[in-house]
């Protein structure tokens, strides 16, 4: 059963002078022999072992172990060549049984007179003194005598990598600490510039606004006929389209309505004033560049579904395009309540007045002031004072808190209207722009509502902004009252639907195209509405206040989705 090959160890173990023979498979884990050992020898499982051979080495417990032959007599049991003795080490404390001195006097008197061990070692197993004979065996001792100087130097080389580890570590929290600092800096810096409405070079005279690249980075496109066509229409998918793209069917504008070629525009001026414009338009969730040529392209479709060209000057058509790419330059994203109520810069400047609108003019100007921007360059001082009273004009009409007043005056004038009249026209110019300002809702549906979500997004920034600096909160910002429905539905039937009905008392031709969208923009909005109100009296009185949870969640955003009858379909399904 001893030999190697076997399935089967067999180990004789020498304890206190008593041979204990265990045996077991070699498959067994170092787990379980060692649980066996502890059984064969009357100890708790929980008992940790230490197997020594005849020349004191210590023996890995493991099913690999070598194997023993039984001692031939009691006395040469302890240290016969082919015996194991077995240590016991209880994990007790050194101080339970013998001080320190005592400790290494031992160790230094068995390391000189190791002749005196093996009677040591018997005496121990006659005291039946557990506790001592655990606590004092001397091959522990030796064991750990030996190692001493090599503990003491891998305790060293420990020490010295853990300080290292210390050090690094805190280096890395020094640099993790800058760097949170410093882009808590660049936060402070950047919320300071959008506080900051009027930006420095506005202060500046000798900081321009130039464009932040040059021409020759700007690609010229080539539209295909089809897009040239589009353009034309209130359809125009303005969303499919990039920054360059978008400059590029600008610059279309302007030259198929033929402003470069009669007002004798130098084509790479404009391509530079477009690049200023582009970048001086913030990016903001709604008041942004593509807002800019939203605007811009409406008018564009009106001239020409409209045939503006035929009743206006071309020095009308210019003020109305340049009027429309400029009316909401370096737009701070809060409106001019926001302004006066926490008394902002531009406020101040501008006395409460339109502060918006007139900055939107100041940066125009000064944009057109710089040679290399100027589209302007070839006017005379009087003809360029006219065009320039003319932009100031229509930019200030975009102003909502004058909408009652500019809307009052144009419908005294549209059933006798005079288009050699200046001042009818200048109403009429004003009308326009303020419908195109404003004429999402006339774009199909896919085109229309993600600007509905862009507007009430820059809204709910503002009235958040406002409730943390204990401002007043206009009910229809509020992201807490307002629904996307009730929002559009009151501004279609009561702002848009009306402006846009008197302008086609002039023109009727935008009924089918402009005015006809709004009413099914509407129409679908009040839908939606009662979907909203329908689920939200269900929820009402739910009694299940998980799937109530479920549906709140679904009632306000999903909901704007769902058609009428697939409501119908989920209440048959759950109710």
């Amino acid at each position: 059963m001893g030999s190697a090959s076997s399935a089967y160890r067999v180990i004789y173990l020498d304890v206190d002078g008593r041979i204990q023979k265990v045996v077991f498979s070699r498959f067994c884990s170092p787990y379980d022999i060692k649980e066996l050992f502890c059984t064969a020898l009357g100890l708790p499982r929980n008992t940790t072992l230490s197997l020594l051979d005849s020349t004191g080495a210590m023996v890995s417990i493991d099913p690999t172990m070598p194997h023993n032959t039984e001692s031939p007599g009691p006395k040469s049991v302890p240290y016969n060549d082919c015996t194991m003795s077995l240590l016991l080490s209880l994990s007790l404390p050194l101080s339970l049984s013998l001080s320190l001195p005592l400790f290494y006097f031992l160790t230094l008197f068995f390391r000189l007179f190791p002749s005196f061990y093996l009677p040591f070692l018997f005496f121990l197993s006659l005291s039946r003194s557990l506790a001592l004979s655990l606590s004092l065996c001397p091959s522990l001792f030796l064991c750990r005598a030996f190692k001493i100087n090599e503990l003491k130097t891998e305790v060293t080389n420990r020490l010295a990598m853990l300080e290292k580890r210390v050090e690094l570590e805190g280096m890395k929290v020094v640099e993790i600490e800058k760097c949170r600092s410093d882009i808590k800096k660049l936060r402070e810096e950047m919320a300071s510039r959008n506080n900051r409405l009027v930006t420095c070079h506005f202060l500046d005279d000798n900081k321009k606004l130039t464009p932040r690249r040059d021409v020759p980075s700007y690609p010229k496109y080539h539209l295909s006929q089809e897009t040239v066509e589009a353009l034309r229409q209130p359809t125009f998918d303005v969303w499919q389209w990039e920054p360059n793209e978008m400059l590029s069917c600008l610059e279309h504008m302007y030259h198929d309505l033929d402003l470069v070629k009669d007002f004798n525009m130098n084509p790479i001026t404009l391509k530079r004033w477009l690049l200023c414009i582009h970048d001086n338009y913030r990016m903001n969730p709604f008041h942004n560049f593509r807002h800019c040529f939203c605007v811009t392209q409406m008018m564009y479709s009106m001239i020409c579904l409209c045939s503006l060209q035929e009743t206006f000057t071309q020095v009308d058509i210019l003020i109305l395009m340049t009027a429309a790419v400029c009316h909401d330059l370096d737009h701070p994203g809060y409106n001019n309540m926001y302004q006066i109520n926490a008394r902002t810069e531009l406020a101040v400047r501008y006395n409460d007045i339109s502060p918006l609108e007139n900055h939107h003019c100041a940066i125009a100007f000064q944009i057109f002031s710089q040679p290399d921007c100027n589209i302007f360059s070839t006017f005379d001082p009087e003809a360029f004072k006219q065009i320039r009273q003319g932009i100031i004009t229509l930019i200030l009409a975009t102003d909502m808190a004058r909408h009652g007043e500019i809307l009052d005056s144009f419908k005294h004038k549209v059933d006798s209207f005079d288009f050699t009249d200046e001042e009818h026209v200048t109403c009429l110019k004003m009308v326009l722009i303020k419908c195109c300002d404003i004429s999402n809702e006339v774009r199909p549906m896919e085109v229309a509502e993600p600007w509905a979500d862009c507007l009430l997004e820059e809204y709910f920034m503002q009235s958040d902004r406002e409730k943390a600096e204990g401002l007043p909160v206009a009910p229809f910002m509020d992201r807490e009252k307002v629904t996307k429905p009730t929002a559009q539905i009151g501004f279609i039937k009561f702002v848009l639907i009306p402006m846009f009905e008197t302008v086609m008392k002039l023109f009727p031709q935008i009924e089918d195209v402009m005015v006809q969208p709004l009413r099914e923009s509407r129409d679908r909005y009040e839908e939606l509405k009662q979907i909203d109100d329908a689920m939200n009296e269900l929820l009402t009185d739910w009694p299940d206040g998980q799937s109530k949870s479920f549906y709140q969640g679904m009632s306000t955003c999903t909901a704007d989705y769902f058609s009428e009858q697939y409501l119908d379909f989920l209440l048959r399904c759950f109710f």
